[in-house]
């Protein structure tokens, strides 16, 4: 099934995603594709986990995350069980490969780190461990069931990289907006990049929208992209904060906040009968699940899953027809 079953070291039985341990050999099968890792892009969630436990120290995590690397032959943080995607340039493709690729291409993989085997041989020398982007060499392995992306020519590398990061926001909130016909969206986390992307997502889709962020300077840039119909500043660990700065219950609540304990807030700030979808890595869902019953809150949950047919081409678009969008991810790049 090109799932990649034979790269599962341990535990046995499970998909490469659920595994302990891959094979990350650049050996391929005939319905592989190896690619010529150039830079990886590790998760928000994933790396304020690792920042914060080396109190930014960036030696200590380029180190951890070769450590992780190594032991697991992929970028699965065990804290998070979250990882990141990777930009590259395609070096074989099996004759089996189902993928349109072909030897040269640039491409950026639209799968998790989780599941991608994965060999790194320059010790991350090129990076210091301070950004979430990460240059790197080494080669990673996609299955015939991965998905993948070929670089467009106007988008810096790192640009694509970045936007290619959270793409399937965006694509997931206008499909709930527009089969919900929904009026209002409010998206926690606002000024991030999934966050910018799922705005301009929603109001493209005819919907109002309300951003909830962390402070005055995330609050000044949102509000000079002029993406948001209005903007409030909490929390989104504190759930009173949260449904007070939204203020009447939106239609669609999304959360693109990478720290845990955002699930009660997003609850309590959505209508009955509304949606909440959860994009953040750092998403308990036992605490969502039992926190909507414990609120007796009578609204469907999504798990964000980071996949919709054509969601790249759809952020990338995005990214090209709205200015403030790209002016927001160009500033984060270049603060990185």
């Amino acid at each position: 099934m090109s799932i990649g079953l034979r790269r599962v070291i341990e535990p046995a039985g499970v998909l490469p995603q659920a595994a302990w341990k891959l094979d990350a050999d650049p050996r391929i099968a005939p319905d592989e594709v190896r690619i010529r890792v150039q830079r990886l892009n590790l998760d928000a969630a994933s790396y304020r986990q690792l920042a914060q436990k080396h109190a930014g120290d960036g030696a200590a995590v380029r180190a951890e995350v070769l450590e992780i690397v190594g032991t697991r032959g992929k970028m699965h943080n065990p804290v998070t069980g979250s990882g990141g995607m990777l930009i590259g340039v395609v070096d074989e493709v099996g004759p089996e490969s189902p993928l349109a690729v072909k030897p040269g291409d640039r491409v950026a993989t639209l799968v998790s780190l989780t599941l991608t085997p994965l060999r790194i041989t320059d010790g991350l020398a090129g990076w210091d461990g301070l950004s979430e982007q990460v240059p790197a060499e080494g080669t990673a392995i996609l299955f015939g069931r991965s998905v993948v992306g070929v670089l467009p020519d106007d988008l810096a590398p790192e640009l694509a990289l970045a936007v290619y990061d959270v793409c399937g926001a965006p694509a997931l909130t206008d499909r709930v907006v527009r089969a919900n016909r929904a009026a209002t969206v409010a998206v926690l986390g606002g000024a991030g990049k999934s966050g910018s992307l799922t705005l301009a997502a929603a109001r493209r889709a005819g919907a109002r929208t309300k951003a909830v962020v962390l402070n005055e300077a995330e609050r000044d840039a949102l509000r000079e992209a002029g993406l948001a119909d209005e903007i409030a500043i909490a929390d989104a660990r504190d759930p009173v904060a949260v449904s007070e700065a939204v203020g009447e219950p939106a239609d669609v609540t999304v959360v693109c906040v990478d720290v845990p304990g955002c699930e009660h807030g997003a609850i309590l700030a959505t209508a009955a009968g509304g949606t909440v979808i959860f994009f953040s890595m750092a998403t308990s869902f036992p605490a969502a699940a039992l926190g909507a019953e414990g609120l007796a809150a009578d609204v469907t949950m999504l798990v964000g899953n980071g996949f919709v047919p054509g969601h790249a081409d759809f952020a990338v678009d995005l990214l090209r027809q709205v200015p403030a969008v790209r002016a927001l991810f160009e500033a984060r790049i270049a603060a990185d």
